[in-house]
C-alpha cells in the first residue's frame, strides 16, 4: 500500500493559526500589562524566536507524515504558507483591536513615541516630526498591515529555505 502525499496547505494552516495565537496571546499580556505603550521588548523576542521555532517544527512534522522524504519546495511551501497565515491571522486580529476593542490605543501609541522622542536631546524637532510621519504611514491600516504580511513572508521564506536546505532529501 502506498502512502498517501500530506498537503502542506494541511500543515500550514494549522501551525499558522498556531503561530497567529501565539503573536496575539503577545500581544494581549504587553496590552493588558501595560507595557504594549512602554515600548518593551520582550514579547518581539518571544515572537522572533516562536516563529522559526513553529516552522522548522512543521517542516519536520511535515517530513515525518510524507514517509521521511522532503523536497526543498515542499519546505518552502510549507513555511512560507505558515507565515502568511500568521500573519494574516494577526491581522484579523488587529483590525478588530484598532476599531473595536481601543480605537485610541494607536494614538495614545503616537503621543508616547513622540514624548519619548523629544526626551531625546541628540533629536531636533525636525527629527522627530520626520520620525512622527513614518510612524503614522505604518499606522495606515492598509499600509501597516500590507508591510507586515509581506516582512512575515520574506522572514518565513528565509526560515523555510533554511528547513529545507538542512531537511530536505528527495529519496
Amino acid at each position: 500500500m502506498e502512502n498517501q502525499k500530506p498537503t502542506t496547505g494541511k500543515f500550514a494552516l494549522n501551525y499558522g493559526i498556531i503561530l497567529g495565537v501565539i503573536m496575539i496571546a503577545l500581544n494581549v499580556v504587553s496590552y493588558v500589562t501595560g507595557l504594549a505603550l512602554e515600548g518593551a521588548q520582550w514579547p518581539n523576542i518571544i515572537y522572533y524566536i516562536a516563529f522559526p521555532v513553529i516552522i522548522m517544527y512543521a517542516i519536520s512534522q511535515y517530513k515525518k507524515s510524507n514517509a521521511n522524504v522532503l523536497s526543498l519546495g515542499d519546505a518552502i511551501k510549507v513555511g512560507l504558507a505558515i507565515a502568511v497565515v500568521s500573519a494574516l491571522v494577526f491581522v484579523v486580529y488587529g483590525i478588530i483591536f484598532n476599531y473595536i476593542i481601543d480605537p485610541e490605543f494607536s494614538q495614545q501609541a503616537l503621543e508616547v513615541a513622540k514624548e519619548k522622542m523629544l526626551e531625546n536631546p541628540n533629536m531636533s524637532e525636525e527629527a522627530v516630526e520626520q520620525s512622527m510621519e513614518w510612524i503614522e504611514k505604518f499606522q495606515n491600516p492598509i499600509f501597516g498591515y500590507s508591510v507586515w504580511v509581506a516582512m512575515s513572508a520574506v522572514f518565513g521564506l528565509i526560515w523555510s529555505l533554511i528547513g529545507g536546505l538542512v531537511m530536505k532529501n528527495n529519496s
